[in-house]
């Protein structure tokens, strides 16, 4: 096949929420699902239109994309009623999305077995919804599940079922390795055996890692013809997870010569945005992650070191950059000068490669992140570190000190309550004030107080809020004096949203540290002027 353009399915916002231990909120959806959609992936699942409150409220208020194709998912009719009365498909019909997958069994052990019906009605029943869905949306993908299982224990009816979805119009039929059990010899054989009826620009597949050949089995269905793959960022997803679109975006662009709507330019933003959906989800990023983990090009001491440093292919298979990651030599670290520049670029700072502050710069971010900062997922607080070093960042304030005191004690109604109160002192220009404030939980009366300072300051503040807050445990094994890192997400009534960062043994001073970034973004973001002169002392 000449057609070199393979298409990318992400399925992180369903697929991955099944993964044990993650549990996305609708602020999580639109950060990732906007990510995913800078980076150029075609399609982005946003979940189950009907299956529970969250996907419910992330469609009622979907994010805004650009270049990526927000998609829902559902299932065929239900036996017993026709497709134009099915309560299901009318709700993934009310999403009003473009492009919507639909889920239907091809295996005829689960139609009998699971669905308790023949398997003429399973036919119909995809008949049925992929027509009426063709009419309803822009597009349409069939997904069949279990379509692996089927072809081997059935094939004549397994190909039945996807031929049925595309004859009814599905633009895409989906070749589900549900369990996971496939491997990639098998997957070529019977991808090829489908293009017989299908053809190659109208298949995708989507593979469960449950033997750790998701990525491979993947690439092979290319090879075989298929032009579509649906995964997960970082394998997210129940069980074994899914195939990893972070490993399979580069093996397709810079190792088999396939196209993508990811370009090569955005493919250098691959790693960031990896690390950015676990630190959304809390999860320490994987350190021997292909083409994206830390210790993906690390090297320590001895003859790989020397080899590496004469001609870098003799241990890294590509250059680094290509994916947004660096090289790093365990016992003298000269890599990252190249990132940071990049990340100047990102924020919209233009400066000289051999600019002195870029070295200090670099410094910074290595003392940082030693300290346990984490800059992927809190781009705010890296360009505030960044124009403060650059010298463009005012002092809009200083704080001299701030008290935080929780109270929990019953009620005069018998209750048992928690109240938390926090003081702050704060300079701003020439002005020393004081603010005590309470607040659902330290954090807030921290905020509340500072706010009751700098609001009637910065007016800048006033539609400023705090959407999102997760901790960390950085140091489980030291117990209750662990290092802790913090992350707050913030928004303003332009829709604008920022994550901030902050690391302490202390949870509240870390809450300051990015309540405090997140406050100087906005002001710094929205042209706030800054007072002439600060006070030097209480």
């Amino acid at each position: 096949m000449s057609d070199k353009r393979v298409y990318l399915y992400d399925t992180t916002l369903r697929d991955g929420a099944q993964t044990q231990g993650v549990d996305f909120s609708t602020v999580d959806k639109t950060a990732i699902a906007e990510a995913l959609d800078s980076l150029g992936i075609d399609y982005i699942e946003g979940g189950w239109p009907g299956a529970n409150p969250t996907d419910d409220a992330f469609f009622a208020e979907p994010p805004k994309l650009r270049r990526s194709r927000f998609t829902a998912f559902g299932m065929t009719r239900r036996p017993g009623r026709s497709a134009a009365n099915d309560p299901g498909l009318n709700t993934l019909f009310a999403a009003k999305t473009k492009a919507l997958c639909l889920v239907g069994k091809t295996w005829d052990f689960g139609v009998t077995s699971a669905l308790g019906i023949s398997l003429e009605e399973n036919t119909k029943m995809i008949d049925d919804s992929i027509k009426l869905a063709a009419e309803r949306v822009e597009e349409v993908l069939f997904d069949a599940e279990h379509f692996f299982d089927g072809y081997k224990a059935n094939p004549a009816y397994a190909l039945e079922c996807i031929e049925t979805a595309y004859k009814a119009g599905a633009r895409w039929v989906v070749l589900c390795d549900t369990n996971g059990g496939t491997l990639p010899s098998e997957v070529d054989t019977i991808v090829r055996e489908v293009m017989k009826r299908i053809p190659g620009d109208r298949i995708g597949v989507h593979f469960h890692d449950d033997t750790g050949n998701a990525v491979a089995n993947s690439l092979a269905a290319v090879e075989a013809g298929a032009r579509q793959i649906q995964g997960t960022v970082n394998g997210l997803g129940e069980r074994c997870g899914n195939a990893n679109l972070v490993s399979i975006l580069p093996s397709l662009i810079l190792k088999m010569g396939y196209t993508t709507g990811v370009g090569e330019a955005d493919l250098t933003h691959l790693t960031r945005v990896s690390h950015l959906v676990d630190e959304r989800l809390n999860r320490a990023p994987s350190r021997n992650a292909p083409y994206v983990g830390l210790s993906a090009f690390a090297h320590k001491g001895g003859l790989h070191v020397s080899a590496v440093e004469k001609d870098p292919r003799s241990y890294e298979h590509i250059v680094p950059d290509l994916v947004g990651n660096r090289r790093h030599i365990v016992v003298s670290d000269q890599a990252g000068r190249s990132n940071i520049l990049a990340r100047f670029r990102d924020i919209g700072i233009d400066i000289s490669a051999d600019d002195s502050r870029i070295g200090a710069l670099l410094k910074t971010v290595k003392d940082k992140e030693f300290e346990g900062y984490a800059y992927d997922g809190a781009e705010a607080s890296f360009e505030i570190m960044a124009r403060r070093v650059m010298g463009e960042v005012p002092d809009y304030f200083n704080l001299k000190s701030f008290r935080v005191i929780d109270e929990r004690r019953w009620n005069a109604k018998g209750e048992l309550i928690t109240i938390s109160e926090a003081t702050v002192k704060l300079v701003v220009g020439p002005s020393f004030h004081m603010a005590v404030a309470e607040g659902n939980g330290p954090v807030n009366a921290l905020d509340a107080s500072l706010r009751k300072v700098l609001a009637p300051a910065y007016p800048e503040l006033r539609d400023l809020r705090l959407v999102d807050y997760k901790v960390r445990i950085l140091t489980p094994n030291e117990g209750t004096a662990a290092v802790t890192r913090v992350m707050i997400e913030s928004a303003d009534e332009k829709g604008t949203r920022w994550s901030t960062i902050g690391v302490s043994a202390n949870i509240i001073d870390a809450s300051y540290n990015a309540l405090h970034d997140s406050l100087v973004y906005k002001l710094f973001r929205d042209g706030a002027a800054a007072p002439a002169q600060q006070a030097r002392s209480a």
